[in-house]
């Protein structure tokens, strides 16, 4: 079978199962598993999807009875079938070392019934395993030895962001929790990319995945990567992460970093983004004011390893590339806007795109712009044009907060 590109989201939350029971407390309410898996197949043009929380029974009994009803099938190769997408078994937790900061961990599952088996065994290490994210009370390398024991696959989440991450909040160095060996991969998070992940050598071994964190459908595919593989499976997934066979991401699609809402270091007093390199002070340069949060920029370069040290112009002015120089031998990183985020685009708008061109994919990458100036008129159309090869002017994000695209 020829290798071929294939979409990949591999980290969505489930808000709540259909009978109303919470999963993600902050997940949408509609934000139930067939939801997704129906979203990511009918409108956004996912064909491989990590649902996360699959470790919950409620939502284990939810699967399960779309398997009997034959609606989604369990494949050869590991993973559910659904449509054109195929459903990956993902779970979300967090883990806190002695002496060390907090840090979610993803773990991935080739099937439902190791998934179950899982579950049984984190049910005796944990307050709730019905809920999302919840803290684990074993070490990291214990965790890390019972997901790649079943044959999992374990990911570092958002390893940037200022609130349980790896390098955000946990630790200066992954080698400090984790063994670096049962990694399978990283997942960058919404305000970094691989230029500036490539500040820290001991990242350069591991393949770099964006991912959207959705919490709700409309931010499914807000990042995304394109495998190269045989088909959507567990089986291909796995030799994607390792390079292995010719599979391999062959891009990744995320935001601006000055899109994502912890890019830039903020002050929650006097709601200022802080452009100085000063920021590494403990106190706002404006207000005076403690409630600082450091922002992944500010943080990737004050633990960097390699690259020279920003002045404040830089911080500024510069491009992540000029910073931090360029990751070794890594896969285009193109600057994602979802349609979301682009101005004029409302949900009447983003209705009959859809209607019209099929999903999202076809809509941001294929449809020539003359076609979906018929449908949204020829400013909105240019913008989709502009976001394409990365000219859209953005307003900085930070402390929580999304950037967002300025319309001139």
């Amino acid at each position: 079978m020829a290798l071929k590109p294939f979409y990949a989201d591999l980290h969505i939350h489930i808000g709540r199962t259909e009978e109303g029971q919470a999963v993600k407390i902050s997940g949408a309410q509609n934000l139930t598993f067939y939801n997704i898996a129906r979203e990511a197949s009918e409108r956004k043009g996912m064909d491989l999807i990590g649902i996360i929380d699959c470790h919950s029974p409620s939502v284990q009994r939810e699967m399960q009875h779309y398997l009997d009803r034959g609606e989604m099938e369990e494949l050869a190769g590991g993973g559910i079938r659904y449509h054109s997408s195929t459903i990956i078994l993902g779970s979300e937790l967090e883990i806190r070392d002695p002496g060390m900061g907090t840090a979610h961990l993803l773990a991935y599952m080739p099937t439902l019934a190791i998934m179950q088996e899982f579950t049984r065994w984190m049910s005796k290490h944990m307050k709730n395993v019905e809920l999302s994210s919840q803290r684990i009370y074993v070490p990291g390398k214990v965790l890390q030895d019972e997901v790649v024991g079943r044959g999992g696959l374990l990911v570092p989440a958002h390893i940037f962001t200022p609130h349980k991450s790896m390098y955000g909040s946990c630790s200066t160095r992954m080698e400090h929790v984790l063994d670096l060996d049962k990694i399978a991969a990283v997942e960058l998070g919404l305000s970094a990319d691989s230029e500036m992940a490539g500040a820290i050598s001991e990242l350069d071994r591991y393949t770099f995945l964006t991912n959207s964190d959705a919490h709700s459908l409309a931010k499914i595919a807000r990042e995304y990567n394109r495998l190269q593989m045989e088909e959507p499976s567990f089986a291909e997934l796995s030799k994607v992460l390792a390079n292995q066979d010719g599979r391999g991401v062959i891009a990744n699609y995320g935001l601006n970093p000055r899109l994502g809402k912890y890019h830039r270091t903020y002050c929650a007093a006097c709601s200022s983004i802080l452009d100085e390199v000063e920021t590494t002070v403990e106190r706002c340069l404006y207000c005076g004011s403690k409630k600082v949060v450091r922002g992944v920029m500010d943080r990737i370069q004050e633990i960097a390893d390699r690259g020279p040290k920003a002045t404040s112009a830089d911080l500024v002015s510069s491009t992540e590339t000029e910073l931090f120089g360029a990751s070794p031998q890594r896969p285009p990183y193109h600057y994602q806007v979802p349609l979301e985020y682009i101005p004029g685009i409302g949900p009447k708008k983003l209705k009959g795109l859809l209607e019209r061109f099929g999903t999202e994919m076809k809509v941001l990458h294929h449809i020539p712009l003359e076609q979906l100036a018929e449908v949204i008129g020829e400013e909105c159309a240019s913008y989709i044009g502009q976001a394409r090869e990365d000219k859209l002017t953005l307003q900085v994000g930070g402390g929580g907060k999304y950037g967002k695209v300025i319309n001139n």
